[in-house]
């Protein structure tokens, strides 16, 4: 043990709000299970408002995303342990939601994928190895890097971000503790603080959710502005089972008010395209015609109607 690393760590530890004692649940081991999950429920209901200071980073980093989409350009995650996790929850959600590659947005985690399911030892103070899997997975300034850090401190998310930039690849931070070192090393800072948790330092709970919020967001807007979604229904979803087939029935169904076996007639004939059955039926053009025209608007259902 390296005693002058480890004061180092402590002193980090010892200025992030996300390390220390919440004093509204010092006695949470003196209460049952129902006083114990309603201390935990009404520390969550700050969470929201937590993510809502930085809204307008998010926004200006979903832009970003859209322009990285926009020129072939891809969305990495980069994180370790639970942040590391989160940044492989939301990667893999898009393909089914939105029927893009699994390429377009990707997730590293510290450690492999073996990481996933088990903590890999020293992973995640190796700012070399984030290094070593950005260059595996060929980061180049197309891309968009956004490094995921709970603490904000993390050397795994530190190295991957400052090699992102010397690729001059746009990058982005989100930690849940002000004046993180991410913040700063990265082009756009977001910051959700979401104070000392429940079970002090356990920041699976609720900084683990301000990120998944985060994430949810900046995929979310990226795909809307991006043509993915028709008023609030995911038309470019990937029907691959009976309940997404369902899915897809409702939502031509919820786009254009005709009958399930009109919808059903519709997707068959747009091979299960919600989207092209939806242009299709709103328009009463042909397939082939809606596809054209989708294809000349970017996948923007509205801007065909509209022109």
């Amino acid at each position: 043990m390296n005693i002058n690393n480890q004061d180092t760590l402590l002193n980090q530890l010892n200025s992030m709000s996300s390390e220390a004692r919440n004093p509204d649940s010092i006695d949470i081991d003196l209460l049952s299970s129902l006083e114990i999950v309603q201390r935990i429920n009404q520390q969550d209901q700050s969470v929201a408002l937590s993510v809502s200071q930085c809204l307008p980073q998010v926004a200006i980093v979903a832009d970003r995303i859209v322009e990285a989409f926009a020129r072939g350009g891809r969305l990495v995650y980069l994180g370790a342990g639970t942040s590391g996790r989160l940044g492989i929850l939301d990667a893999v959600e898009c393909p089914p939601t939105f029927s893009v590659p699994s390429s377009m947005v990707v997730a590293l985690i510290a450690g492999g994928d073996g990481a996933v399911y088990k903590a890999v030892e020293g992973a995640e103070d190796d700012p070399q190895l984030a290094v070593a899997d950005l260059q595996r997975i060929k980061l180049d300034a197309k891309d968009i890097l956004v490094g995921i850090a709970a603490s904000g401190r993390t050397p795994y998310v530190l190295g991957g971000l400052a090699y992102a930039r010397s690729l001059g690849c746009y990058t982005a931070a989100i930690s849940c503790n002000a004046n993180a070192p991410v913040l700063s090393a990265a082009d756009t800072g977001i910051c959700a603080v979401t104070g000392p948790e429940v079970l002090t330092g356990s920041t699976r709970m609720k900084a683990g959710s301000a990120q998944k919020m985060l994430l949810n967001m900046l995929s979310t807007a990226a795909m809307i502005r991006s043509g993915k979604v028709y008023q609030n229904l995911m038309v470019d979803l990937h029907a691959s089972n009976e309940k997404l087939v369902a899915r897809a029935v409702r939502i031509v169904m919820q786009a254009t008010d005709c009958s399930a076996d009109d919808a059903r007639q519709a997707l068959d004939a747009a091979g299960m395209s919600a989207k092209l059955a939806i242009l299709h039926l709103l328009s009463g053009q042909s397939i082939s015609q809606c596809r054209e025209q989708l294809a000349q608007q970017n996948g923007f259902i509205r801007r065909v109607l509209e022109s």
